[in-house]
């Protein structure tokens, strides 16, 4: 099952945990899974709300206790000692790191001295984890989200007075696509975004899905809008079952540039981070023959490598369009073979393997080691791979 986050009032913990609940998760459920952590002294409810007229289900950690100051081994403790399936404790552990590592870039710090206020309290650790279980529940497979709304203004807490979004929550959404209203506050927390940019597999438009149930998870505050946070619940609909996105095409022609000077273009691009760059050979007017240039890029990207085009080459401006695009979801898989260990790209359809390769510069350096020829090298590697056990 596909579950993708509407996020239009931005995301936090609690607001995840309500929309899987009024999708269809059991309470009871999550709770019996959520009592396997060695935490104490809290208790769980949900309850029906009314935001905006819409009907959502609020999720709430009531924790009497004062919050307690964790450092990120003690809660990879608590996370191992629980006897939840390994997934979970896995991408649980995956979550806490991000924070860890947000948090000691921002007070420049090292990872193993920094210890939580809000993150190490219980309603954190359940938001992760529950989030997590809730998936598990439902049978979720693949997580898909929305742009970020983050709000506006300044937030408050235990370090001082921020703009919004915060300092650990801007580290950690790093490369997501986000997006400001008038809405003053923050929309989206430490928690939802390091729960949410660690699960997705992309941000951005929903793609073809056939709905099977749809959830609402309201938040604390009231807005001029819904403070929800809405998630579909589905298949993919498209034509083979591969994953769907949007891709931003960025071109330009040009006709008067030193061929030396696309190396140059080409790492530039790469730099600032495009997903693809390559050239065709076009015919222009006069019968000139050119090169059009084409960088493919996240949307909220092109803005950024549109300047190094126009700065980098003799283009006087460039073209912009926005693609659909169907792709294998793609995994990562280290393999020891008889030349060493090999990590390989894996193409996955429908949870299928359907394509391996190894990895390219893995083969470099295996066939400057050995003195094999590289192509020996990448045949020998795939032949290894398919060879069965």
């Amino acid at each position: 099952m596909l579950a993708y986050f509407d996020c239009f009032s931005g995301i936090s913990g609690d607001m995840l945990i309500g929309s899987l609940l009024d999708a269809g998760l059991d309470f009871d459920a999550l709770q019996a899974e959520l009592a396997k952590l060695k935490v104490e002294g809290y208790t769980l409810s949900v309850r029906k709300v009314s935001k905006q007229h819409l009907s959502a289900s609020k999720f709430d950690v009531i924790d009497p206790g004062q919050k307690a100051y964790r450092h990120l081994q003690d809660i990879n403790e608590i996370v191992d000692a629980a006897a939840l399936s390994p997934t979970v404790q896995e991408k649980a552990k995956r979550i806490f790191a991000r924070i860890a590592a947000a948090e000691a870039k921002i007070h420049d710090m090292p990872v193993e001295k920094v210890h939580f206020h809000e993150i190490g309290a219980i309603d954190t650790i359940i938001d992760v984890v529950g989030t997590l279980v809730g998936l598990e529940l439902l049978g979720v497979t693949s997580v898909l989200c929305s742009r970020l709304n983050v709000g506006s203004g300044f937030v408050t807490f235990s370090h001082g007075k921020y703009p919004v979004p915060a300092p650990a929550t801007a580290e950690l959404l790093t490369g997501v696509p986000v997006y400001a209203t008038e809405i003053e506050g923050e929309l989206v927390t430490p928690t939802g975004a390091a729960i949410i940019t660690e699960l997705a597999e992309f941000f951005g438009p929903m793609p073809t899905l056939e709905i099977g149930q749809v959830g609402y998870g309201a938040g604390d505050k009231e807005f001029a809008q819904p403070n929800v946070l809405r998630v579909f619940l589905g298949k993919s609909h498209s034509a083979f079952d591969a994953e769907a996105d949007e891709v931003c095409v960025i071109e330009t022609n040009i006709d008067d540039m030193n061929p030396q000077l696309y190396e140059t273009v080409f790492e530039k691009v790469l730099s600032a981070g495009a997903l693809d760059v390559f050239t065709s050979n076009i015919l222009m007017k006069k019968n000139r023959p050119a090169v059009k240039l084409s960088v493919l890029c996240q949307p909220g990207d092109e803005s950024r490598l549109a300047e190094v085009l126009l700065v980098e080459t003799s283009s006087l401006g460039v073209r912009v369009r926005y693609e659909s695009r169907q792709k294998l979801r793609r995994e990562s898989l280290t393999v020891q073979t008889s030349l060493g260990q090999v990590r390989f790209k894996l193409g996955m359809l429908a949870g299928e393997q359907v394509k391996a390769s190894p990895e390219y510069e893995d083969c470099k350096k295996i066939a400057a080691a050995t003195g094999l020829p590289l192509r020996v090298v990448i045949e020998r590697l795939k032949a290894e791979f398919r060879k069965p056990e």
